[in-house]
């Protein structure tokens, strides 16, 4: 008879929340008809944070996916008017992207969707085990130190 592997069983869990996260957003988003991806979703809220518009290349690596895929997302967004290309005012063969007027809107309405989510998602849980939970992904997320090999 095997032992239950303890961290296997918390990878697990980890890994259904994230799929039912996902599902709960997707919901979310549907009922407020965007048209964009999760993927273009995730573009936007990069390029909200970013100061100055970035190159694909400074996308691409912050998204942490091949260069390819951002001209693909910056495609789908600029052609529903979300994000547009600019030149670089110092160096014209270098384009950045920008958020337009409508891709701020979307932002927001990206935001109300992924609020209402986490209300779902978190809804079972007090204040208390919020908190609790809060500091637990904020250590996982910051990579607490690994223990002894």
């Amino acid at each position: 008879m095997t032992t239950p592997d303890p961290d296997g069983l918390l990878a697990e869990q980890l890994l259904r929340l994230t799929r039912r996260v996902h599902r709960i957003q997707k919901r979310h988003l549907e009922h407020r008809d965007l048209g964009i991806t999760p993927a273009q979703s995730r573009l936007l809220r990069t390029l909200a944070h970013w100061g100055s518009p970035p190159r694909m290349a400074d996308l691409a690596q912050r998204l942490e996916v091949v260069p390819r895929a951002v001209t693909t997302l910056v495609d789908g967004l600029e052609a529903s008017g979300k994000v547009r290309r600019v030149p670089d005012p110092a160096n014209r063969r270098v384009i950045r992207i920008e958020l337009t007027e409508d891709g701020r809107g979307a932002l927001r309405e990206l935001r109300a969707a992924r609020r209402s989510a986490a209300e779902e998602i978190l809804a079972p849980l007090t204040d208390d085990q919020r908190a609790a939970l809060g500091g637990l992904l904020d250590t996982l997320i910051d990579g607490a130190p690994v223990r002894g090999c």
